[in-house]
């Protein structure tokens, strides 16, 4: 489902308020947050979605890290999770969903949370995904909407892994290049959020499904400010460009680029691959950040000393024009 159609659906919903309630339906958060009491706040999210990879350990450990994902973008701390699982029983042999569980649990184990329980329907198409409990101070949450005008971004992982698993599904994709977004898709978000918290972050958001600009312009929505992408900065994985201009990319694609065109101008210059990556709905994708200008290259070099290899600064926010972001 892409942005608009998910915007159409929950427009007029009778959403109740509650002033505990610092982050809900209102706005395109990443997770939702609930104060228990001054000192305590619930980050709460859930994801999940059908097989990118053909290895099924390698599958849940994807899914894990992607659900997990929400709430270090939104500066919690992961505490328990509970399984959703859709399963063909019929058609697939119950030493796989084993697999994917393993996998699942293995990313938990690493993120300190623990597996509190699920459920599991049958289904014609496998799925697989986490609801994830986090804990925050609820006046250090770290919102989207927070960048201020001279702020540096930062993209702490590679884009392009949606354009490589459309190739994977027609068997296209390489060896190494599979084995690349795998590895990247499986790694955790967590010191990279350690990092952006300690530096002072303004903003982050994950870059999921809507792509590095969808998520960007979310950023931007309703704030006054603009942005300005760098497009040379960016970093992606090379097959992506490639495949890209074979017209080897995913629907969702499109459709990001159609709900955002109005907010986004692209140079003339910028080739149409890269373009395309811009746009590409990514899975378990790096953190989006905004931290004042001073601390950007320090925290770049933190993660690239902490094995964060592809982080870098990719843009900066603008005064304006407002709700406008430039690709240059």
């Amino acid at each position: 489902m892409g942005p608009g159609d998910l915007q159409q659906v929950l427009a007029g919903l009778p959403l109740t308020t509650d002033p505990n309630l610092l982050a809900g339906m209102e706005r395109a958060e990443d997770a939702g947050v609930y104060k228990l009491n001054d000192g305590l706040a619930l980050v709460q999210t859930l994801d999940f979605f059908t097989p990118i990879v053909d290895d099924p350990r390698s599958f849940g450990q994807i899914a894990a890290a992607n659900a997990l994902s929400d709430v270090y973008a939104m500066g919690g701390r992961p505490l328990t999770a509970m399984n959703i699982v859709c399963f063909p029983r019929d058609t697939m042999e119950l030493s796989v969903l084993r697999e994917i569980l393993l996998g699942g649990l293995e990313k938990l184990h690493e993120a300190g949370a623990i597996l509190v329980g699920g459920h599991t329907v049958e289904d014609p198409e496998l799925k697989y995904g986490l609801s994830v409990t986090g804990a925050i101070h609820p006046q250090k949450v770290v919102y989207n909407n927070g960048a201020r005008p001279g702020d540096r971004l930062i993209l702490t992982k590679p884009l392009g892994t949606g354009i490589i698993s459309t190739a994977v599904k027609g068997g296209l994709a390489t060896a190494g290049a599979i084995a690349d977004i795998t590895r990247s898709m499986a790694t955790l978000n967590d010191r990279a959020a350690e990092l952006m918290l300690a530096a002072g972050v303004h903003a982050c958001t994950d870059i999921t499904g809507f792509g590095l600009l969808g998520h960007a312009a979310e950023m931007i929505a309703g704030t006054g400010t603009g942005m300005v992408i760098d497009a040379a900065a960016v970093p992606f994985f090379p097959e992506a460009e490639q495949l890209a201009a074979m017209g080897l990319v995913p629907g969702g694609l499109h459709r990001n680029r159609q709900f955002r065109q109005g907010m986004v101008t692209v140079a003339a210059h910028i080739p149409a691959p890269l373009a395309d990556i811009l746009f590409d709905p990514q899975t378990s994708g790096g953190l989006l950040i905004a931290v004042p200008a001073g601390a950007a290259e320090q925290l770049v070099a933190r993660m690239k000393d902490s094995g964060i290899s592809q982080a870098a600064i990719i843009g900066e926010v603008t005064s304006g024009p407002e709700g406008r972001i430039l690709v240059r």
